[in-house]
């Protein structure tokens, strides 16, 4: 079988969500099945750690697609002419965008559907080509594979799709975040905090992440224990944000909160590890990988009640109103000074950390893909 991919996401020293999810499974399903042909359709060079093994062929198609009229270019035009040169038999793309110009069947991973929820939150020239093609990517698609019971039935519901087309493959998390000595604890805040504990949010700084309201709570907090607890924030801007910026200078506290911009992988594993808690409060998220990773790290967890994170975190969450700053607030004061609770979310956490790996999410999109064996 000649399996197709879209793997521009597999971008160097800069995985993050639609990155994570390609690069482990492709990893795994390349590895396992070397008697299948996999061709990856890449949009600029490429770093030779992704060719996982020698039944791939890699290809760089033209234009690099960063952009709304390159997208358009690079799927319907590239990855239509690559599919009929490589003579495939299937199209997988872990981003959900498809090619609208070809019969081969196409598999696509439609994480979640935040730009029909809160379109405002997108700059206007992609939010327009999301909210129109999706619908058209979710139609023409043979199967959906999508990372959360929750995005299903938002896909089911948005987009009149049958139920049997879509297929639920949770996120993991890599083995490698994992709890730390308080030796190792402590030399972390060293490194970025200054000594000090921190709360932390790990994410695409991105206005859904909800980081003004985290930003009003922790002043709030600060205020109402004078903690010496700071505010880590891991990620980079996915736009261009001056409203925030000018927003973040007027907090009182701003010295004690600590951006860090994209991390590299043991980084993110140490701050992970050595955080007091993650604070993971969201309005939207079609699963929230930062989740398993800390409950994984034994780091205790609060996130927002809304869309999947309940069914990510279960029970091993502390829960707050995303909406509301006294909740988030509230969560800080019991996170930062109960160590019951903490206690209890750790082991809680460790536990259902268990239910989330890349080697099943790995087999279920195999599974997927090797239907359309003929």
């Amino acid at each position: 079988m000649r399996i197709a991919v879209n793997t521009r996401f597999l971008l160097k020293s800069k995985l993050e969500g639609f990155g994570w999810f390609t690069f482990e499974t492709l990893k795994r399903m390349t590895m396992n099945h070397p008697e299948h042909e996999f061709i990856f359709f890449f949009d600029r060079p490429y770093d030779d750690k992704f060719i996982f093994s020698d039944n791939i062929t890699p290809v760089v198609l033209p234009p690099m697609a960063r952009h709304p009229i390159l997208f358009k270019i690079w799927f319907n035009k590239s990855v239509t002419w690559a599919l009929k040169k490589y003579k495939a038999d299937v199209f997988f793309s872990p981003d959900g965008y498809l090619s609208l110009k070809t019969d081969i069947p196409q598999i696509g991973v439609i994480h979640d559907l935040n730009f029909e929820h809160f379109p405002n939150d997108i700059p206007p020239t992609p939010r327009k080509y999301l909210l129109k093609y999706f619908p058209l990517f979710a139609n023409k698609a043979a199967k959906i594979i999508t990372v959360s019971n929750y995005s299903k039935t938002d896909i089911m519901e948005r987009y009149k799709i049958a139920n049997e087309k879509i297929i639920v493959a949770h996120n993991g998390a890599s083995l490698d975040f994992k709890p730390v000595s308080n030796e190792d604890r402590l030399a972390t805040q060293e490194i970025y905090t200054e000594g000090k504990p921190y709360f932390l949010f790990v994410g695409a700084l991105h206005p859904r992440k909800n980081i003004i309201r985290l930003l009003q709570a922790f002043e709030r907090f600060k205020d109402a224990t004078n903690a010496p607890t700071r505010l880590l924030l891991v990620g980079d801007f996915l736009w261009r944000d001056e409203d925030f910026k000018r927003r973040f200078n007027t907090f009182k506290y701003k010295d004690e909160i600590h951006f860090t911009g994209h991390i590299s992988d043991a980084k993110l594993q140490a701050v992970t590890a050595a955080a007091k808690a993650l604070t993971f409060v969201s309005y939207f998220e079609g699963f929230g990988i930062p989740i398993v990773e800390a409950m994984r790290s034994g780091t205790p967890v609060m996130a927002g009640e809304l869309t999947a994170l309940p069914e990510v975190a279960g029970e091993a969450a502390y829960y707050v109103d995303p909406y509301s700053v006294q909740s988030i607030e509230d969560g800080l004061i019991e996170l930062d000074k109960n160590e019951a609770l903490r206690k209890d979310l750790i082991q809680k956490g460790l536990k259902r950390a268990e239910d989330f790996n890349w080697d099943n999410t790995a087999k279920i999109v195999w599974e997927t893909i090797v239907a359309f064996d003929n």
